[in-house]
Parts: C-alpha cells; structure tokens; sequence
C-alpha cells in the first residue's frame, strides 16, 4: 500500500503584496502607509507590468494580493490582469487582483469585473483616508476563503 501525498495550494495570507505603481509620489506614501500598518507580509513594488509579470510567473513565488494601478507603461493594469487570468501557474496561486486607481469611471469599473477582478478603488486623497483603506483590504484577504482551502 503506497502513501499519497496531496498538495493543495491556498492563498498565501503570508506571502508578500505586490503594489504595482509607476508614480514615485504614490508609491512614496505606499511605503510609508505600510510601514505604519505594520503588516508583516514584504511589500513589493514595480513600476511597470512587465516586471511585475516576470516576477509574478516564477514558479516558488506565491503573493498574498496584487495591488495594481491601471495606468502603466509597457503593460497595463487591465492587460496584466488579463495574463495573471489566463495564465495556468498564475490562475492556480488564488491571488487576490485589485485596482487602485487615480481616476475610476463606469467603463473602467466595468471592465475591471468583467475581468474577474476583486475590486476596484479610488486613491484616497489624504494619507489618513490611505492608511483606513489599506487596512480594510488587507484585514478583509486575510480572512477570506480561497475556493482552493477546500479539499474535493
């Protein structure tokens, strides 16, 4: 009789936040925001999609949420999001995608969900606002099921 062994990929609630953010001022009060958070996940920053997919595509690398601008260069937020989807490796890793965006109107909500996206959001306008948003993202991934967490 032999022993099988099942691996079941979950969410990994320890695993690092991917902020892909191209404005150094944002990015600026990203950092600060959650160093005062003081969640012990890294905070991993990219300026492009391009490199965030590079990094994203690695086979050990398991992020806990991906905190993406919608305006980039070289590869958008909406086009990025669409090869995190449909990439096999990638749609298996259960990692939340979320847009945090500038400027937020009907069609890019829209195409956001119609991408399966897990939220769309409105940069605050003051660090305070910043600091209370990130927290209730951050709170509600870490206690929310993946559909992977559930054994056939």
């Amino acid at each position: 009789m032999g022993i099988i062994i099942v691996i079941i990929r979950i969410m990994n609630k320890q695993g690092p936040i991917i902020v892909i953010e191209d404005d150094a001022d944002d990015k600026e009060l990203l950092t600060a925001a959650f160093k005062e958070l003081e969640y012990k996940n890294e905070v991993l920053f990219f300026s492009d999609g391009e490199k965030a997919l590079a990094y994203l595509t690695a086979d050990d690398i398991y992020p806990f949420l991906i905190l993406s601008d919608i305006n980039l260069p070289k590869l958008d937020g909406f086009e990025l999001r669409k090869m995190v989807q449909t990439n096999d490796g990638l749609s298996v890793k259960c990692i939340p995608y979320l847009f945090f965006s500038t400027g937020v109107n009907k069609k890019a909500v829209y195409d956001a969900y119609t991408m399966s996206v897990q939220g769309i959001f409105l940069k605050p306008g003051t660090y305070k606002e910043l600091i209370t948003l990130l927290k209730k993202i951050v709170e509600y991934w870490q206690i929310c099921y993946s559909p992977n967490q559930f054994s056939e």
